[in-house]
C-alpha cells in the first residue's frame, strides 16, 4: 500500500491507522503549500487534487477519509479497529463523518482558509470566527459522546482516528484549550505508540 499525505493535513488520521494496523507500506508526501496537488504526478493518482489518498495493492486508489478508514479497517480485522456490531459501526461512522463533514470542511475551512468563502479580505474575520464557533459546537458534542469512555465506541477503532486529527489542529496548531473528557482523549491518542511514530515520520514531534 501507497499513503498519499501533507505532513499535519487530515491524512494524518489514516497514517495513525495504517501505524495500528501494522503492516507495510509507504508514505508519500505531497507538498500542498507549492501546489503539488494540482500537479499530473499527484492528479494521475487523486484527480480530486487532495490528501488523503490510499494507492492499494491492485492497482486501484482509495480516496475520501472515510471510505479509507473503514476499507483499512474492514480488511485488517486481525487489527481489531472495525467496531463490533452495527450499533458500534454506526457511532463510529456518526462520529468520523461529523468530525470530517463539518468540524473539518465547515469549521476549519473558514478558520483556514477564509478567502474560499469570500474575496472581500474585510469579511474575513468574520467568517474566521463563524469556523471557530462551528468547531467549538463540534468539541461540546464529542465531549458528551466521551463522556463516559476512553475511545468513541468503548475500545479503539478508526474513528479514533478522526477525533485525533481534528483536535490536533485545534489544540496543537492553534494552541487551543480541548473541553475535559476530549482532552482526555486526545491525551490517551498522544500516547499511543502508533501516534508517537507517525508524528515522528511526519515532522512534527
Amino acid at each position: 500500500m501507497k499513503l498519499f499525505y501533507a505532513p499535519g493535513a487530515c491524512s494524518i488520521g489514516i497514517h495513525v491507522l495504517l501505524e495500528e494496523i501494522g503492516k507495510p507500506y509507504e508514505a508519500v508526501a505531497v507538498n500542498l503549500r507549492e501546489g503539488a496537488q494540482f500537479k499530473p504526478d499527484f492528479t494521475t493518482v487523486n484527480p480530486k487534487s487532495k490528501v488523503p489518498a490510499l494507492a492499494r495493492d491492485d492497482g486501484s486508489v482509495l480516496t475520501e477519509y472515510p471510505a479509507i478508514a473503514v476499507w483499512l479497517a474492514a480488511s485488517n480485522p486481525q487489527a481489531k479497529v472495525m467496531p463490533e456490531g452495527a450499533d458500534a459501526l454506526a457511532k463510529a461512522l456518526e462520529v468520523t463523518d461529523y468530525c470530517v463533514a463539518t468540524m473539518h470542511m465547515q469549521g476549519f475551512s473558514r478558520i483556514f482558509r477564509p478567502a474560499n468563502f469570500a474575496a472581500n479580505e474585510a469579511e474575513h474575520p468574520a467568517i474566521k470566527q463563524r469556523g471557530e464557533d462551528i468547531f467549538a459546537k463540534g468539541l461540546a458534542w464529542l465531549d458528551e459522546q466521551l463522556a463516559d469512555r476512553d475511545y468513541v465506541t468503548g475500545s479503539f477503532s478508526f474513528a479514533d482516528t478522526a477525533v485525533f486529527y481534528v483536535c490536533f489542529w485545534w489544540a496543537g496548531r492553534l494552541g487551543k484549550p480541548l473541553p475535559k473528557n476530549v482532552a482526555a482523549h486526545y491525551a490517551r491518542m498522544q500516547a499511543r505508540p502508533a501516534v508517537q511514530r507517525t508524528m515522528q515520520a511526519e515532522g512534527l514531534a
